[in-house]
């Protein structure tokens, strides 16, 4: 084992780590790797690394080649038997009535296995439906019940920024995200203003989180007791951690802005 990289399993799966296995690659090629004992379609989405910069019992698999034009031409294949799939999947469910929602399918690159991804409220018994998929499609059925977050990955769509969403874009992986990372940023936490598209919480509000949590150590916090320099006391009531300012109540309606030295 040589080299290490990253790739993007067909459209709508995870990233994982293969082996180079000396093939030559650069980044954004479209290659075909072998994983799980099934030949995958994938995107490189970073450089090479050599093993002595990454674990290599993370390695999920092996380069196999460069996509060459007939590859594309079965990747474009297989996109086209994953919608009539996923016709007969939501016919099967509802016929069934099973209580979930199917999101996409999608086809490995060599045809023998179908993906099915679906949300469902809990726990799903869909083992009948595989059965009867197998005998229709005549490959095999994996069915993969997956978050609200991982559906607004796989749908896209334009976050309240009015840009595509960053999960749909760039994100390799989803950021643990909590309520508290709001409220020390200060801001309202309203859910209508800290959660996108998925219902979640945004997961820009963890890139500058770390930033915020650094201004804010200098600053008093809300509702502390503080002097000013002119010797009146107050209370702090609201702040600009990146401006730098707090607004302090007085009392009898009087407030006064202070503002503090730059880091």
């Amino acid at each position: 084992m040589g080299q290490l990289v990253q790739v993007k399993i067909g459209e709508y799966r995870s990233v994982l780590w293969v082996d180079t296995h000396e093939v030559a690659i650069h980044r954004h090629d479209m290659v075909i790797v072998e994983v799980d004992r099934n030949l995958e379609f994938a995107k490189v989405i970073s450089c090479p690394e050599a093993v002595t910069q990454v674990k290599p019992d993370i390695v999920s698999g092996k380069m196999v080649r460069l996509a060459s034009d007939n590859d594309l031409r079965q990747v474009v294949n297989n996109q086209m038997k994953s919608v009539e799939a996923l016709k007969v999947c939501q016919t099967k469910v509802d016929e069934g009535r099973l209580d979930m929602q199917l999101v996409q399918a999608e086809y490995s690159f060599d045809g023998i296995k179908v993906l099915i991804f679906f949300t469902a409220e809990g726990r799903v018994d869909f083992r009948g439906l595989v059965k009867e998929l197998a005998k229709i499609l005549r490959v095999r059925i994996e069915l993969k019940q997956i978050g609200v977050r991982d559906k607004a990955k796989i749908v896209g769509g334009c976050g309240v920024c009015g840009r595509r969403l960053c999960c749909d874009c760039y994100m390799k992986d989803f950021h643990p995200l909590s309520i508290k990372m709001g409220k020390d940023q200060g801001l309202p936490l309203n859910p209508q203003k800290i959660s996108g598209v998925c219902g979640r919480v945004k997961c820009c509000m963890a890139y500058e989180y770390q930033v915020y949590r650094e201004f804010a150590k200098s600053l008093p916090k809300m509702g502390a007791k503080v002097t000013l320099a002119d010797g009146q006391k107050g209370k702090v009531v609201s702040m600009n951690i990146l401006k730098r300012f707090v607004t302090v109540d007085l009392g009898e309606g009087k407030f006064v802005k202070v503002e503090y030295p730059a880091l």
